[in-house]
């Protein structure tokens, strides 16, 4: 899947210009944490978070009244705040180099492009979204880990035998093994119950379940 599948289109967004205390009352309106800068000619210029923001407000430890506070927030503009180096994705990025990309950067979203337009975001609420449908975790089933032999055909069969006993593979993902000749993959099935999935494993070559369950 790629990411404009899962992205929220046309985000909100600010401009440098903006304040903090009107950048925290923007997200706070429209329950967002991340919000994309854009300049006068809408290029992508910076991202402010709500973390950002609370970095650049007072500490708690302040002797500033809340009058104070709010002053100097209305002063200071994000642009003195925001990330400037920003790291994007383009629309047609798969989904998985997205979450890649997020964790190994340890960043929550990413500004989705086409070409040089911002044309949505991605969070990592949208990637668990998409985990739990990569997993069937909203369908009711037999949700089965199988250790299959690395052998052309094997989930073939084993698809077959579902179909035979009028079940049904709602969801499929694939992981590497315990070693070079195993793949394991995580299925939810629905349409049979338990008994009749593991004596479908069982007729595979080489093939074990590590976990079932309803």
């Amino acid at each position: 899947m790629i990411v404009s599948k899962i992205m929220t289109r046309n985000p909100v967004f600010t401009h440098p210009e903006l304040s903090l205390a009107e950048a925290r009352s923007l997200m706070d309106r429209e329950r967002i944490g991340h919000l994309p800068v854009l300049n006068k000619n809408k290029e992508l210029v910076g991202l402010i978070t709500k973390v950002d923001l609370l970095k650049a407000s007072p500490s708690s430890a302040t002797t500033l009244d809340m009058y104070e506070i709010s002053y100097l927030l209305s002063k200071l503009n994000i642009e003195k705040v925001m990330v400037k180096d920003i790291v994007t994705v383009q629309e047609n990025e798969v989904v998985e180099e997205a979450a890649r990309i997020m964790a190994d950067r340890r960043i929550g979203c990413l500004p989705v492009m086409k070409d040089s337009l911002l044309v949505g975001m991605i969070t990592d609420t949208d990637i668990f979204h998409f985990f739990i449908n990569a997993f069937g975790a909203r369908h009711h089933g037999t949700r089965v880990t199988i250790n299959f032999k690395e052998k052309p055909g094997q989930l073939a069969i084993f698809a077959g035998g579902i179909a035979e006993k009028g079940g049904n593979i709602v969801a499929f993902v694939s992981a590497e093994g315990d070693d070079a000749v195993h793949r394991r993959g995580t299925l939810k099935i629905t349409g049979i119950n338990r008994e009749e999935v593991e004596v479908i494993v069982k007729s595979l070559d080489d093939a074990e379940i590590e976990d079932i369950r309803n």
